[in-house]
């Protein structure tokens, strides 16, 4: 049986590191933090998705930033969102990805999800093919059915963007009509796209709590 890779300790090496935002289909609502220092591409792969024990699926990396000090980073990210930590000697939390990046943007990163994300060959297919098919059961965000009407405005979590709701899966933004996650990922300036639904406010509601009450126990929806 082959053997899962040594966890690396973090604090043995100074300077630069990463520091990550992961989900699992899973684990629906939570949202793990965590860091690590290694740069090499397959070793931080190993460390993010194949080492932690338990886990039916992979983890689905949906922020990867670098910062100078990711020792303090993460913890600095684990103080702010203490209360909605699941367990405390686990890296857990009850809270939405968008909450997590506004915190970010004020530390100050450079963005390295794209290579992140395209650094999963270590992982085996029918783990990805797993993840794929939970991914698959997740129903497709649809206004008519969350109860936000044609003309609803949206707003951003973070920031003064806002879009308007013009059918029951399309959005405008900038005078264009698009799918909502087209439109997250054209506001956020990401070049990758983004589960849009923690990114947005309705009424004063994040879009994640209307599409889990909606939906049930699912969340991060397309």
């Amino acid at each position: 049986m082959p053997k899962r890779p040594r966890p690396v300790d973090n604090d043995q090496e100074p300077g630069s590191g990463i520091v990550y935002v992961l989900t699992n289909e899973a684990m629906p609502g939570l949202v793990k933090i965590g860091r690590t220092t290694q740069d090499d591409p397959q070793v931080r792969m190993d460390q993010l998705y194949n080492g932690a024990t338990g886990v039916p699926v992979p983890f689905d990396c949906v922020m990867a930033v670098r910062v100078e000090d990711p020792r303090s980073a993460e913890k600095a990210l684990h103080a702010a969102f203490g209360p909605q930590r699941i367990n405390p000697g686990r890296e857990f939390f009850e809270i939405d990805p968008a909450q997590v990046a506004a915190l970010l943007d004020v530390i100050g990163f450079e963005d390295v999800t794209p290579e992140v994300k395209e650094d999963n060959k270590s992982i085996p297919e029918a783990e990805l093919s797993a993840s794929e098919k939970l991914r698959k059961r997740r129903p497709n965000l649809n206004f008519a059915d969350m109860g936000i009407p044609v003309g609803s405005v949206l707003h951003a979590a973070t920031g003064d963007g806002e879009i308007e709701v013009v059918g029951e899966r399309k959005v405008s933004f900038q005078g264009q009509e698009m799918s909502i996650t087209q439109a997250t990922k054209l506001y956020l300036q990401r070049p990758y796209p983004v589960a849009p639904a923690p990114y947005w406010i309705y009424e004063g509601r994040s879009l994640s709590d209307i599409y889990v009450e909606t939906y049930g126990g699912w969340q991060d929806a397309t």
